[in-house]
This record gives structure tokens, C-alpha cells and sequence, in this order.
């Protein structure tokens, strides 16, 4: 939680990661945090027709080549900045639940190449491994959110999407404390996803006492933490609710839970990919 103290950032010298750049520089100055980059690379992208890795010597080579050029991009995208620089042989997503493990790292932040569900069922997503599989802050976006806009630096409008499990309490904690170290206006949002009615089962009846009931309890919980942010519970689609709460509230980030108390296959964490590709700014996950 907050403060951070170590931010992992995750290179692979495409535009989207570079041009989020400016917002792990800006996290990394605003809670003067320790800032690791690292870079996953493939021995076999050095062979060709003319190399064989086999040669004694080749592959130390290959390790010093990639570690200078993280380190010259640390230099050039970091300057004033004490920056960390990891690179290793490796699958990514592998790579980068070891770091944060063996370093503590508590803000994972890298953008997802957004290239679809099919592609990530069949070859699976840094990304999506990241998000499910790591216990530090995630914050993301997919890869149009940065590339080709200006950041919106410093943050003034945060959106707080909320389920109704054990973890909401410290979500909600922790998007009222990034919004106040940014002088930010919060908001939260409750979606509430009722089944399309049947001839077996209608909820039509319920749904007005689903929805007060569900904005009853974020009240209480919004009195009790002493949090000034609006209440909105909505019946709708999750994703599109959230994009929409986002753009109506000109939000520049989008902040939710991750279903850790849940387990694997929880509610929140089925829809957080979904939430990330229709989000119109970066996504925190606690």
C-alpha cells in the first residue's frame, strides 16, 4: 500500500513503454520511491545465418549489450533519478514475478499491448500474468491510452470502482489516500450486474432494493473511513460503466481491487482485464 517505496518498470522499448515513461518518473519523484527497471530478453533473437551461440564467450556478450542499453535508457528517460537496471535470459511475466518477490517491489507499472482476448487465451499476456499473479500494485493501461497523448499529469480526478467483497474497505482506503497525496477529487462507483430476466428467474423486482442497498453500505463505508467522495451505483455492463463513470468525471485514473480476498477466480478479477482495455486512462489495481 502507500506510500510506495519500490516501483518496477517493466522495459521493452515499444512506444507504449515509452511513453510511459512520464508517469513512472512522476510516481517514482512524488513518493521519492526507488525505481527498478528491467528488460527480458530471448538469447535466441541474437542468432542468425553468421552467429552461432554455441561460440564460447557469445552469450556473456549478449548480457553485457542488453545491460548497456538498459542502462543508457535509464540515463536518458531517468536522468536525476537512482534507478536500478535488471536484465536476464528470461520469459517476462516470469522475470518480473521474481524481481518482485526478490526486491519487495510494491508498484508493478507497464502498459498492456492490448492485442486482444484471443491472442491472450492462446499465447497469453505479460500483462494479464502480472495482474493475476503478483501481490504488488499494478498500474496499467492498454497501450493507445499513452502512446500518441499527453500525460495527465499531476492527477486530478480519480474514479474508484468497488465490488462488494472483504477487500473493498482497503481499496477504497488506498484510492483516498493516492487522491489526497495528489490533491485529487475522488469519486467511487458500484456496478451492479443483474442477470437478463427469464421465464425461469426475473430480478426486475429486486433491482431497486440491490441498488440502494449496495449504495446504503458504500455510504457507511465512505462515513466511516471519513472519505468526501460521491457515491454512484449503477446497473450496467462493469466495464462500460467504469468507462463511462471515467469519462463523465474526466478522470485520469482509474483505481480498483485486484479480488485478492476472493481467490483466483473471483469476480473482480474476471472482469479487471476487461475494465483495463475499456478504460480511457491508466487503471491502479490494488
Amino acid at each position: 500500500m502507500l506510500p510506495f517505496q519500490k516501483i518496477l518498470f517493466p522495459v521493452d522499448y515499444s512506444e507504449p513503454c515509452i511513453a510511459l515513461v512520464p508517469y513512472v518518473r512522476d510516481i517514482a519523484e512524488h513518493f521519492s520511491a526507488r525505481l527498478n527497471l528491467v528488460h527480458a530478453y530471448t538469447l535466441g533473437s541474437f542468432a542468425t545465418s553468421e552467429i552461432d551461440l554455441a561460440e564460447p564467450g557469445l552469450l556473456d556478450e549478449c548480457r553485457v549489450i542488453e545491460y548497456g542499453r538498459l542502462r543508457d535508457f535509464a540515463a536518458e528517460k531517468f536522468a536525476g533519478l537512482t534507478v536500478d537496471s535488471i536484465t536476464e535470459d528470461s520469459e517476462p511475466g516470469t522475470l518480473i514475478d521474481q524481481v518482485v518477490a526478490q526486491k519487495s517491489i510494491d508498484l508493478v507499472m507497464m502498459p498492456t499491448h492490448g492485442r486482444g482476448p484471443l491472442r491472450r487465451l492462446l499465447l497469453g499476456s505479460v500483462t494479464a500474468k502480472v495482474l493475476h499473479d503478483v501481490q504488488a500494485t499494478v498500474f496499467t493501461g492498454v497501450g493507445s491510452t499513452f502512446a500518441g497523448h499527453r500525460p495527465n499529469l499531476p492527477y486530478r480526478s480519480i474514479v474508484c470502482a468497488v465490488g462488494d467483497g472483504p477487500e473493498t474497505e482497503g481499496v477504497v482506503q488506498a484510492a483516498a489516500d493516492f487522491a489526497a497525496a495528489y490533491k485529487a477529487k475522488l469519486a467511487l462507483i458500484h456496478v451492479v450486474e443483474l442477470p437478463p430476466a427469464s421465464w425461469e428467474v426475473d430480478v426486475t423486482p429486486y433491482r431497486k432494493d440491490l441498488m440502494e442497498a449496495a449504495e446504503r453500505r458504500l455510504t457507511e463505508l465512505v462515513q466511516k473511513l471519513k472519505i468526501d467522495a460521491p457515491v454512484h451505483v449503477v446497473d450496467f455492463v462493469m466495464p462500460d460503466a467504469i468507462h463511462d463513470e471515467a469519462v463523465n468525471r474526466n478522470a485520469d485514473l482509474i483505481i480498483v481491487g485486484r479480488g485478492h480476498a476472493h481467490g483466483a477466480f473471483s469476480r473482480i478479477w474476471s472482469r479487471l482485464y476487461s475494465v483495463v482495455r475499456a478504460a480511457p486512462c491508466p487503471v491502479m489495481s490494488f
